[in-house]
This record gives C-alpha cells, sequence and structure tokens, in this order.
C-alpha cells in the first residue's frame, strides 16, 4: 500500500488534491481511498488530507501516520508543525516552493533521502499563471505523478478535468503538465 499525506492550509485545495489522487489511481485500475483531517479549521488554519493507493481493497480507516510521500503546499508549514512525522527515509517530499531545501532550512534534514525522492516545484506560480489563482493542489500533483510513478500523468489529467471543468480544468492541467515537465527535468538532472 502507498500512502499520501498533503499538508496545507485551509482554503489551497488540500482536500480535493487527495480526492483527485485518489480518482487518479481508481481510474487506472487500482484501489484507493482519500479523507481529510479536520478539526475546527478555517481558512488559513493548517489542514491534513490522506490518500491510500493499492491492488487490493483497503480497509484501513485511520490517518496516514507512517507516509511513503508528503506533499507539502505550504511551506511556512515546514517550521510550524511536524510536516515529516513518521517519513520513512525512503520516502518521498514534495514542496510547493520557488526556494529550494537549503533556503526552506531542511537541507540537513533531507540529506538523508535519495535525492530522486526530493522535489521542489513552484505550484502556486504555476497556477496563478495557468488558472489565475494561486492554488497549488493540481500542478502539485503532476509533480507527483513525476516523482513517484505511482499514477500517470494522464490519469491525473482526467482527474483534474472530472473536478473541474472547462477553462478552469484545463488550466489545471496545463498547470500539472508543467509541474510534471520541471520534477522530470529535475529526475534527468539527477541521472
Amino acid at each position: 500500500m502507498f500512502q499520501v499525506r498533503i499538508h496545507g492550509r485551509g482554503g489551497q485545495g488540500v482536500v480535493s488534491a487527495a480526492e483527485m489522487l485518489s480518482v487518479a489511481a481508481f481510474e487506472e485500475g487500482r484501489h484507493a481511498q482519500a479523507f481529510p483531517s479536520f478539526g475546527s479549521e478555517r481558512m488559513g488554519a493548517p489542514v491534513m488530507a490522506f490518500c491510500r493507493i493499492d491492488s487490493r481493497e483497503i480497509r484501513l480507516r485511520e490517518p496516514v501516520m507512517q507516509p511513503n510521500a508528503l506533499i507539502i503546499q505550504d511551506p511556512t508549514l515546514l517550521h510550524q508543525v511536524d510536516v515529516f512525522s513518521g517519513l520513512a527515509p525512503t520516502g518521498y517530499i514534495l514542496i510547493n516552493s520557488t526556494r529550494g531545501f537549503e533556503e526552506l532550512g531542511i537541507a540537513e534534514f533531507t540529506r538523508k533521502f535519495p535525492a530522486n525522492h526530493l522535489c521542489v516545484v513552484p505550484a502556486s506560480d504555476l497556477a496563478l499563471k495557468h488558472v489565475g489563482r494561486p492554488l497549488p493542489n493540481a500542478a502539485l500533483l503532476g509533480a507527483f505523478a513525476a516523482i513517484t510513478g505511482q499514477v500517470s500523468f494522464e490519469a491525473i489529467a482526467n482527474a483534474i478535468r472530472q473536478k473541474f471543468s472547462g477553462k478552469v480544468g484545463e488550466g489545471n492541467v496545463a498547470a500539472a503538465r508543467a509541474a510534471y515537465d520541471m520534477a522530470n527535468k529535475k529526475e534527468a538532472a539527477l541521472a
């Protein structure tokens, strides 16, 4: 089972990201589940959502405590919340930022992970350019597909189009494609 934990703030589409990721996995014939973790959150408060992907039925219903991958939609959470809790040294870290791991203050921590499991993409900037709003969720899913290989870009694009129609959907697909391409270029540079 591949488990993903998504961290962000209320209003950034954290829950929608988990839902779209589960739809993408389902599109490829796999079992998936997505659900949020809410308290009395409000716009801007820290929020988490979870996604599980497996080839078999998923019976687990509790929060993801030991993720295989982290998607961090808001880098301000890096030093406010223990976003890395439970992540194995073989896990994936994907962060929405224009800054690298050194500038984010987490380079020493991330050195113990495989370099091809680490990725930073300016997802908010890509969303602003392609959608007109700085919502990073769809763009980050494109980068997730590139670095993990858990779902194809085509499945991500289809899931985005199911969630958002028309111009908004196509803009989100374009942002996801741009992030996917950026993540693939980083992978190629490491090879």
